[in-house]
């Protein structure tokens, strides 16, 4: 029998992994509250795959305390993958199997057989909009019947808690509404996320609470409003056009409290836009959109916004 899910379904304390001389995930503390989406963000090379590993038990910490769903990890991660899904960056479907057929086979890992499993099969098969593919090969689905049977499979032994690491890189619009109308699903049922995303509305949308990290290290904690509210002026005016750089040294400047270039584009962040739109309105030769502050605003206000490969 397991035991009851706590209230926390994941706890590190100082958590630490070093690789010789260097440190990449360096002394976090997080905590994941039980029916909660919680992020992890960062950019490329912050420390999120590692943390995850960790997580997962696949990673050995260099130091630290790590407790999920109830389990110290690394010591009891085999009990603890009874209760988790897993749901990774790249899909790792098998091609020579159908639809059904990766179900049936990674269901197998968890001892499902018999009526019980055809009948969580056949609602997940609904769950992910895949009925008309259960019995089509791999090689024949796009991108998003991919992820979602990815999604899918992770749900097969019914998880307490699920980690979807960039769930929705490389999809479309309509696709990516999809895989976020499910998981708001997941949650509405009770279960517990981790996501890491690139997507910023995604973090936003989903995300009860988040942190953002960087060289392995929390900049920032909080609800996604909060974070915007506490880090960043509340409104954004994106400019562009012919002769912004002389407008902005000769008139614009004087309007500025805090701005950035990026590309071609330079972003002003106000707390009181309606001088800076006046002046903008007599300059025809330079666009620009207002719009609030939001949390890609304060991901690279913190993270800088040089590229990271």
């Amino acid at each position: 029998m397991l035991p009851d899910l706590p209230d926390l379904v994941v706890e590190a304390r100082g958590l630490t992994k070093r690789y010789g001389t260097q440190t990449v995930v360096d002394n976090l503390d997080l905590s994941v509250r039980r029916g909660e989406c919680f992020g992890l963000l960062g950019p490329n090379g912050a420390g999120k795959t590692t943390t995850l590993r960790m997580l997962m038990g696949a990673t050995l910490p260099s130091a630290g305390e790590l407790n999920v769903l109830g389990y110290p990890i690394p010591q009891q991660a085999r009990q603890m993958h009874l209760r988790l899904g897993v749901v990774p960056q790249q899909d790792n479907l098998d091609p020579d199997f159908t639809v059904l057929e990766n179900l049936s086979t990674y269901a197998s890992y968890f001892g499902l057989r018999g009526a019980a499993l055809d009948a969580r099969i056949t609602e997940l098969l609904a769950f992910a909009n895949l009925e008309a593919k259960a019995h089509a090969g791999i090689g024949t689905l796009s991108g998003g019947m991919k992820r979602r049977l990815t999604l899918a499979r992770a749900l097969i032994n019914d998880p307490d808690l699920l980690i979807l690491d960039e769930p929705t890189t490389g999809l479309d619009p309509q696709a990516r509404q999809l895989i976020w109308q499910r998981l708001r699903t997941l949650l509405a049922q009770g279960k517990s996320l981790i996501l890491t995303t690139h997507y910023m509305e995604e973090a936003e949308r989903l995300c009860d609470r988040l942190v953002i990290i960087d060289s392995g290290r929390i900049l920032v904690s909080g609800s996604p409003a909060e974070l915007v509210q506490q880090h960043i002026e509340p409104h954004v005016v994106e400019i562009h056009g012919r002769g912004m750089d002389e407008w902005f040294n000769s008139i614009g400047q004087q309007f500025i409290q805090r701005s950035e270039h990026s590309g071609e584009t330079l972003f002003c962040y106000l707390a009181d836009e309606r001088p800076l739109l006046d002046a903008l309105r007599h300059c025809p030769e330079l666009h620009f959109m207002h719009r609030r502050a939001n949390l890609e605003d304060v991901f690279i206000k913190l993270t800088g916004k040089e590229l990271r490969e």
